[in-house]
């Protein structure tokens, strides 16, 4: 790869990194396309044959030609058009494709007047002001549902609901909130619910200078809520970019809920989703989502929350039955609303834990087409490929994933799963080091302790190794060899070999 920056319109690649921003905001290009991207750079202007590209995208592998159709797609929809019109990557009639656009060191652009960054924004949680603290969760929803309507906007970048809702409770200055999570705006604000009555208070504030560029206070029956989210969402937008992207969140808006005590009990459940890692808290998850779908069988974020939770109970081996419930409601929920990007995460997610390697990957790539800012969706983007045995492009979308979330509470997962990419490249010694740091934020976290074991027993840390099968082995009294082999996530016979060897070398019979 080329050893600089190099720019190109509004983007810059850092080639050190392999990361792609748009005026200093993370674009999520996969790995393959950034490896293609990589080589168009080095030759602006030149038609590259296919044969080039696919060498330089997939060495070493053989792979069909369709595959390199599928990414110059996504890389075309990814880049969109250039200054002045026309795409980035053109077609070379019979012969493959060239990069269109110039490109420049960043050293010699830097020489410029800097181009101003790129709209980006964090969501704080929403401060409630009731006198019942149940209703916190009702003030966490609307946060929540406000971050996911703009996320469904690829030219915004927002930060990740898990980084901002670290700040909860927290007397921060917006200047700072910005620097901690690298965005231009600030946007909080209040609720107060009274039997059927709201009061909703929202101020958005520049990150640069703390200056507050729009209030607004809002007073409703709350029949009229689901109103007042796009009617603050828009306002944001209004406030912070033209009109003509206020134009495109109406065309992105997703399918409302129609009951607000199914959406209550989601936004419930949302806490323990996001801590799955331990068995009381999928239950309560559980719970909390079935009540939401007695109440609107067809909740497509209640139906996609509840997959997410079976599939995670058969990739900790809790359970293994639950795969195919997981299947099963991911379905429901595409069909319940195709365009929200959760039913496609849960279905890639059930589909990567069970060996299904293909689908999730279509699945996670439809999820962050839908919303590019969807960090969590990277993380098991991750996982996907770790298991998948492609290790890079796993160790890409999480790195991706980072730059989305700088905070983040899931962090134990991305930990583990790094370790897991590491592991499957033959990295055994850092492999360990990760599930190690995994285990330390998150000690119930039963696929770390069996990946640890793993590792360390491959990197003949025999005392490590020990220690770490035998936590797995309280966490998940059926782990065995042949539950290995039967129903751990790794696809390609020879990884899963090597797993066993290392668990085996840790101890297990």
């Amino acid at each position: 790869m080329p050893a600089q920056k190099l720019a190109f319109g509004p983007f810059v690649l850092d080639a050190a990194s392999g990361a792609l921003t748009r005026h200093g905001a993370p674009v999520p290009v996969s790995y393959r396309g950034l490896l293609l991207l990589v080589a168009f750079l080095k030759r602006p202007g030149d038609d590259l044959s296919k044969s080039e590209l696919m060498e330089a995208a997939w060495p070493g592998l053989a792979v069909e030609e369709s595959n390199l159709s599928v990414q110059i797609a996504s890389l075309r929809k990814l880049l969109g058009e250039r200054p002045g019109g026309g795409e980035w990557v053109a077609t070379a009639p019979r012969f493959g494709y060239r990069f269109a656009g110039a490109v420049e060191p960043v050293a010699e652009r830097a020489l410029d007047e800097p181009e101003e960054a790129a709209p980006s924004i964090a969501v704080l949680p929403f401060e409630n002001l009731s006198e019942d603290v149940a209703q916190q969760h009702f003030a966490d929803g609307l946060a929540e549902d406000i971050i996911m309507r703009l996320s469904r906007l690829r030219w915004l970048f927002v930060s990740a609901r898990n980084s901002s809702f670290t700040f909860r409770g927290k007397a921060r200055d917006a200047r700072e909130i910005g620097r901690a999570l690298g965005v231009r705006y600030v946007l909080n604000g209040s609720v107060r619910r009274s039997d059927k009555r709201l009061r909703i208070a929202a101020q958005l504030s520049d990150a640069a200078t703390g200056r507050q560029v729009w209030a607004e206070r809002y007073d409703a029956e709350l029949a009229d809520f689901f109103a007042l989210q796009d009617e603050i969402a828009g306002s944001v937008i209004g406030a912070i970019e033209p009109q003509l992207y206020a134009a495109e969140h109406q065309r992105a808006q997703t399918r409302r809920p129609e009951s607000l005590d199914a959406w209550g009990y989601v936004m419930r459940a949302m806490p323990y989703v996001w801590t799955w890692l331990s068995a009381k808290d999928i239950a309560t998850a559980q719970d909390l989502l079935r009540r939401a779908l007695e109440i609107r069988p067809d909740h497509p974020r209640a139906l996609s929350l509840l997959a997410w939770s079976h599939a995670a109970a058969y990739q900790l081996g809790w359970s293994r039955e639950t795969i195919e419930k997981a299947r099963v409601l991911a379905r429901k929920a595409i069909q319940a609303d195709p365009d929200d990007p959760w039913p496609h995460f849960a279905a890639g997610y059930a589909n990567a834990v069970s060996r299904r390697f293909d689908e999730a990957v279509a699945e996670l790539t439809e999820a962050t087409d839908l919303n590019p800012s969807f960090a969590f969706a990277h993380m098991i983007f991750g996982c996907a490929y770790g298991y998948g045995g492609m290790p890079d492009d796993g160790l890409h979308h999480l790195a991706i994933a980072s730059r989305l979330r700088p905070r983040d509470f899931t962090r134990s997962a991305h930990l583990s799963t790094c370790g897991l990419c590491h592991f499957v490249a033959g990295r055994f010694g850092q492999a360990a080091d990760y599930e190690r740091r995994a285990v330390e934020l998150h000690p119930d976290f039963s696929t770390a302790w069996r990946t640890y074991a793993a590792s360390a027993g491959m990197a003949g840390r025999k005392e490590e190794a020990a220690r770490a099968l035998k936590e797995a082995r309280r966490l998940q009294p059926s782990l065995s060899v042949a539950w290995v082999e039967n129903f751990h996530p790794i696809v390609k016979p020879s990884d899963r070999a090597v797993y066993i060897e290392g668990l085996r070398a840790a101890g297990l019979e």
